[in-house]
């Protein structure tokens, strides 16, 4: 177990520095017009391909970091740029993470490698779980996938919804009910391939945040996928669903253990806004004169940014301490994943409202990106596990009480 200490390395020292650089000479100038258009940012893309950020080896030396700081460093600094594009960069780790914790180490080795494709024939990949009728409630999932034993393939049939990358992914990681009755002990994750017939692109969101991030439906009609594509395999699936129709609760899940993986990660994000909300106000306080004296100067504007300040800080301890734990293989007995992503997300929506604020009017239009990040926010406190959902964990794990 590598030893907790909350001073980086030269390494983490230098790899922040390096994406900081990437997020304010790249990202942050090219954030509003992203922002604009509503598409996915394909030249920041390829120049983090290029540099090496956007690839498979980045992302596994990421995940390989005893400390697992790297990943919540390098999503932090992104998001301060901007979260829309580091959603664009990083979509595919979430897929990425479902095979990882779901697949065999064939299919790690297989399939991780195509979610990313090269700098010069760059591919991305998606993971989907959430549908119209089921979205905190995972255990409701209609998606079936239904085994032949004598083709050896499964062929699904479903619609998910909210799936970053969905559609325009070469590779969709799919959450699906192999047997509807058993809820989510029922499920199975599948690895859609390039080009499978039956998958397609339903509605594209037009959002209030995250605008440089794809986001749409995914239609399953009939797709059929080798036997091979189940991950994990057959015979841990088998053993999986005896147990639970023994009646025996099982300790992971299709969809679940991806979030549990996920959620420091996407912890780290929504501290990229907070603290990029924050810096932007600080700034703004100090310049701004009002009757006669810089804003800052007002007590009212200088506690209300020790309080960010201090929020940010917290926040940063919770997700650090989160990736720490996931990195050294420590079960969160008391949801301190759940923890970190409830609170970064909270954090970002209380600090940018907060910057929108100080700013005023200015902080109301798009000359300053404040707007932008006060929109950006509050996704963090729905997706990858709503406020309400991770509260619900972490009373569960603290009480031992199934709270419904």
């Amino acid at each position: 177990m590598s030893p907790l200490s909350f001073e980086l390395t030269t390494e983490q020292r230098d790899l922040r520095d390096w994406v900081h650089g990437f997020a304010a000479d790249i990202v942050r100038p090219a954030a509003g017009e992203w922002d604009e258009r509503e598409e996915t940012p394909w030249p920041i893309i390829e120049e983090a391909a290029r540099i090496g950020l956007y690839s498979f080896d980045f992302l596994a030396n990421g995940f390989a970091d005893a400390t697992g700081a790297t990943l919540a460093i390098v999503n932090e600094e992104l998001a301060w740029g901007d979260a829309g594009i580091t959603l664009a960069i990083f979509g595919s780790s979430l897929a990425v993470a479902g095979i990882v914790v779901n697949g065999t180490p064939e299919q790690v080795g297989e399939w991780v490698p195509q979610c990313f494709g090269t700098p010069g024939d760059i591919k991305l990949a998606a993971f989907g779980v959430s549908e119209p009728d089921a979205g905190s409630d995972v255990s409701s999932l209609r998606t079936q996938a239904r085994y032949d034993a004598v083709r050896d393939v499964w062929t699904l049939n479903g619609v998910k919804t909210w799936i970053t990358n969905g559609g325009i992914a070469d590779v969709h990681v799919i959450v699906a009910s192999v047997e509807p009755e058993l809820g989510s002990r029922g499920q199975a994750s599948f690895i859609i391939p390039p080009n499978t017939p039956g998958l397609s692109q339903g509605r594209k969101f037009r959002k209030l945040g995250i605008r440089a991030s794809h986001t749409a439906e995914v239609i399953l009609e009939n797709v059929v996928i080798p036997g091979s594509c189940l991950l994990g395999g057959r015979e841990r699936l088998e053993e999986r669903l005896a147990r639970a129709r023994e009646g025996v609760r099982s300790s992971t899940q299709a969809a679940m253990a991806t979030f549990e993986a996920t959620r420091p990660i996407v912890g780290a994000q929504a501290l990229g806004i907070a603290r990029a909300a924050y810096e932007y106000a600080l700034e703004y306080a100090k310049e701004r004169v009002q009757f006669g004296r810089p804003i800052i100067e007002n007590q009212s504007i200088a506690f209300a940014l020790a309080d960010m300040a201090t929020s940010i800080d917290a926040t940063r301890l919770l997700v650090w301490r989160a990736a720490w734990m996931a990195a050294s293989g420590q079960r969160f007995e008391n949801a301190e994943g759940s923890m970190a992503k409830l609170t970064a997300g909270e954090t970002a929506v209380r600090v940018t409202e907060q910057a929108l604020q100080i700013l005023g009017g200015y902080g109301y239009v798009r000359e300053h990106p404040v707007e932008r990040w006060y929109r950006d926010a509050k996704i963090y406190t729905i997706f990858e596990g709503t406020s309400e959902i991770q509260r619900l964990v972490i009373a569960r794990a603290v009480s031992g009480v199934h709270i419904q």
